[in-house]
């Protein structure tokens, strides 16, 4: 068996009493194998449904490793599933040849996270995949005290957190993202679902200058012709801040090591009280914390102080070195 295969077997067998745990809650969706942490590093074996997804992220696998990951994850798990390999990393004319995935492989399909239907594609118009499994322990905790609230849900991209919030009975989702294409995939998740639209809204827009609104601060632009959509202000319970680690626009730049606080602090005032926001760092060299101690002063100096903040981490098929994963996920209430 090749090396990097003989890595699966030994890693399922960690991951025994989660995997016991998301097929009892409906969830057909998890990493199998988190190269850098188990002895693989640039490559990850994801299962999404009826599909094995393996990414390299430095070198490219030769067909024959793809394969021979295809065959471990079936056996490990007793399954029968095609496998897409999507290479990440910058293309390289010496490689062995790629990986050629099946029709079958490559068609959209349905994935399920506690039993919510959601649609997944191994290859399409972008990298990421549709649905990030890594978010997947707060949006539990976004399920869990969804009911009856109304839900904000920023840089929602495929709005994966807003339908699943929705799914657990929020009465009010709406979903900010500024890519047609991936709130097209959020329409088709909400539909898939049985959610009515006017419950579980798609807003097409920067979530700059939508985030200030709804917290009653001026919009701040480059260029006084520069449109945007006008709204009220308005108290969400629950709010899903989950922003890239940097990215400019005409309405500001969101830069989540250096200034976190210009998203923090119109998150926190577009809260009603006693709302919670789950909120996210995905940059590495952030330490938890730095950052949770950022984020109580902010809030102290925007005059929401917080009454909690419980720190999220990561589910086990997403282990780390030392303890202190990539990702860092709160749930702070005011």
């Amino acid at each position: 068996m090749p090396r990097i295969a003989s890595l699966l077997p030994p890693a399922v067998a960690r991951r025994h009493h989660l995997l016991e745990r998301l097929h009892r809650e409906g969830t057909d969706t998890y990493r199998l194998l988190h190269g850098i942490a188990e002895g693989a590093p640039g490559v990850t074996v994801d299962r999404y449904g009826g599909v094995w997804l393996v990414q390299t992220f430095r070198g490219p696998l030769p067909a024959g490793e793809v394969e021979a990951l295809q065959q471990a994850a079936n056996q490990a798990l007793g399954l029968d599933l095609p496998v897409v390999c999507n290479h990440r990393g910058r293309p390289d004319p010496d490689a062995p040849a790629p990986h050629q995935p099946t029709a079958e492989a490559l068609a959209e399909r349905v994935c399920h996270e506690a039993g919510v239907r959601l649609p997944f594609q191994a290859r399409h118009r972008g990298q990421d995949p549709w649905l990030f499994l890594d978010l997947r322990a707060g949006r539990a905790v976004l399920r869990a005290a969804a009911a009856g609230q109304r839900v904000l849900n920023l840089f929602a991209y495929t709005c994966s957190a807003g339908v699943m919030a929705a799914a657990a009975g929020a009465t009010q989702v709406v979903n900010v993202d500024f890519a047609t294409s991936a709130l097209a995939v959020g329409a088709r998740a909400r539909d898939q679902n049985g959610i009515a639209a006017a419950r579980c809204t798609l807003f097409e827009s920067d979530c700059l200058p939508v985030l200030r609104q709804l917290a009653g601060q001026p919009v701040q632009r480059r260029g006084k012709h520069v449109p945007y959509p006008r709204i009220e202000p308005q108290p969400f319970d629950r709010i899903v801040l989950d922003p890239p680690r940097f990215a400019k626009s005409p309405f500001g730049t969101v830069d989540v090591v250096r200034d976190y606080p210009s998203l923090w602090k119109p998150a926190l005032l577009a809260l009603a009280p006693g709302g919670a926001i789950l909120a996210t760092n995905h940059v590495p060299e952030v330490s938890a914390a730095d950052w949770h101690e950022l984020l109580r002063r902010s809030a102290a100096k925007a005059g929401r102080p917080l009454r909690d903040l419980q720190p999220i981490a990561p589910d086990a098929d997403f282990p780390s070195f030392d303890g202190q994963p990539p990702l860092k996920m709160v749930w702070a209430t005011v």
